[in-house]
């Protein structure tokens, strides 16, 4: 039986894939796609410069940007059509708990809870997970200025924060997907694959999807 959805919700480290197959889905599926503005975020690059004194700013510049595409989503009343997005509002506090201190972090809370609490909630998140060298790999090809200056140890905090976070979610049903080893840009069979378990397949508490040649 077919399962029906009106917001699904993809998450996982930068460099993982979201984005690609947020677009992958939206085009197969004539959905809608949320994308997070994160090209707009004016300290993003000085962040991965100087990540303790630009951590504040780029954090809640994008609690703000993320927070007024959440009342978008509502206002618009976009789920008569089901929409696929790359991020999940909840996300943000990983980011904050790992770069701010904890002053910064108090206040960051303060503003957070109010703004999660209004926020649109998935049907279904999709977990995507990789090893740091896929990672590492990917934002080499892909070769955007401000990632640069991303380091390998960022990277491994970051990707721990990530595991961390979604070992323990449990707002909505939760697919996980190792994209260490699958290409579903390249190869339609894993996107095949993929999106066979998320809309012909029960999806109850936590999914752990594994893909073979």
């Amino acid at each position: 039986m077919k399962n029906e959805f009106d917001f699904i919700a993809i998450e996982g480290v930068i460099g993982v894939g979201k984005t690609s197959l947020a677009k992958l889905l939206t085009e197969r599926n004539n959905a809608r796609l949320v994308l997070e503005q994160f090209e707009e975020n004016p300290f993003l690059p000085k962040f991965y410069k100087d990540r303790e004194r630009y951590a504040f700013p780029t954090q809640m510049s994008f609690l703000a940007s993320r927070f007024q595409q959440q009342q978008e989503m509502l206002s618009k009343d976009l789920f008569q059509q089901m929409t696929i997005s790359d991020y999940i509002f909840e996300k943000d506090r990983i980011f904050a708990r790992l770069n701010l201190e904890d002053d910064e972090l108090a206040l960051y809370d303060t503003i957070f809870k109010i703004m999660a609490g209004i926020s649109a909630q998935p049907d279904l998140v999709i977990y995507l997970q990789s090893n740091v060298d896929r990672l590492m790999q990917n934002i080499k090809e892909r070769d955007r200025d401000y990632e640069r200056d991303i380091s390998r140890s960022y990277l491994k905090e970051l990707s721990d924060a990530y595991n961390h976070f979604f070992h323990h979610y449990n707002k909505s049903p939760l697919m996980i997907i190792n994209t260490s080893e699958i290409d579903f840009v390249s190869n339609e069979k894993h996107l095949d694959y993929i999106e066979e378990q998320i809309f012909n397949q029960p999806i109850r508490g936590n999914t752990h999807i594994h893909i073979t040649d």
